[in-house]
Order: structure tokens, then sequence, then C-alpha cells
């Protein structure tokens, strides 16, 4: 039983975390100006976030859920502002010709715990993610798990949360490592072009983010 719940919150974080989005953006722009390291951290503060919403889906937390939802106005404000900043920097920023030289300015200009951090506030600031995973988990039959004994029921929703934290890590190590493996094919000409497409596009999910808090 354990063993099935697992593998069905394994499936679920990936799904969730699969898709391309402004996490992904800043994974992929952070691990080819940074390297594998940062880029890491920047997907598993998603992860952790993914874990936090996976846990008030698998426990049932339906007032903290709720909750959520209802701010969702004043998170999208906060988490689009973020995004429009975090793009405008972004597009800015020019590569060091040195690619060793830039990665070293880059690390310390963003230590790694500030790389996990931005992307956990990031991912919490989208509440309406609570939204999937609740309809993911009914679609899966796991909406029985807060109704069942509470030994069992404990037991169920930690195996679920597990895999939904581990299908959402294995994804950011398969993305940052690639891309970090890449990085050194890219000169600085292209890394310019990137920073700037990167910086559009998170001011582009920062807009829209911004656009909905008003609509």
């Amino acid at each position: 039983m354990e063993s099935s719940l697992f593998l069905r919150g394994l499936a679920i974080g990936l799904a969730i975390a699969a898709p391309v989005g402004p996490i992904g953006i800043l994974c992929i722009r952070r691990s080819l100006a940074s390297g594998f390291p940062l880029g890491f951290l920047t997907g598993m503060g998603a992860a952790a976030a993914d874990g936090v919403y996976g846990a008030v889906a698998a426990f049932g937390l339906t007032a903290v859920s709720s909750f959520l939802v209802a701010q969702q106005g004043w998170f999208r404000l906060v988490g689009g502002a973020a995004l429009i900043a975090l793009g405008l920097q972004i597009a800015l920023k020019r590569p060091s010709p040195a690619r060793s030289q830039g990665r070293a300015a880059d690390a310390r200009a963003e230590s790694l715990a500030g790389a996990f951090a931005s992307t956990f506030v990031l991912t919490l600031a989208n509440p309406a993610t609570i939204l999937s995973f609740i309809a993911i988990f009914a679609g899966l039959g796991l909406g029985e798990i807060a109704g069942a004994g509470a030994a069992r029921s404990t037991l169920g929703a930690s195996t679920v949360v597990l895999g939904v934290f581990l299908g959402s890590a294995a994804w950011w190590l398969f993305l940052a490592g690639v891309t970090a493996a890449l990085s050194r094919q890219v000169p600085p000409m292209l890394l310019l072009w990137i920073n700037r497409l990167s910086g559009v596009a998170l001011l582009a999910f920062g807009l829209a983010a911004l656009a909905s808090f008003f609509v």
C-alpha cells in the first residue's frame, strides 16, 4: 500500500515540477551562469515548496488551503513584483568575458541559501498550486487518505508527501545537471542573449501575475 502511495506521490511531484515556468527559467539560467550547485538549489527551493503544498493536500488541511486560495490575489501581487525585479536584474546583467571568473562572481553575488530561499518563496507565492494538488490527488484516488484511520492516515499522507518532494527534486536534479553539463559550450555572447530572454520571460510572468490581481 505504502509503495503504491509513494509511486503516485513521485508521479505527482514530477508532473508539478516539469512544466516550463519561471522557476524552470531561473534554474536553467543559474545553472548556465553559475554552475550546477546554484541551479540545483534553485530547483530544490521549488521542491520544498511543492512538498509543503503536497502536505496541505495529503493531510486534508482544508482550513489552510482555503486561506491560501482566499488570499491568492495578494500572493500574486507580491510574487509578480518579485518576478519583475528578478527579470529586470537578469535582463540587464552582462556575463563576464572569463567564464570561470564570471561563475565565481555570480556565486558570490547570490549564495546557495539565497537561491534556495528565493524559489521557495516564489513557489509558495502561487497558492493556486494547491488547487492543482487537490485536483491531482482526487484524480489519482488519494482523497481518501485523510479519511482513513489516524495512524494509517498519517503514514499514508507522509509517504505521498515524500514521493512528491523526491519526484520534484529528481526533475530539478536532471534539469540542473544537463544544463550545467552543457554550459561550457555556451559562448559569452549567447549567454548574454539567454540572460536577456530569461529576464524578459520572467518579466512577462510577473506582469501576468500583477494583471491577474487587478482583473
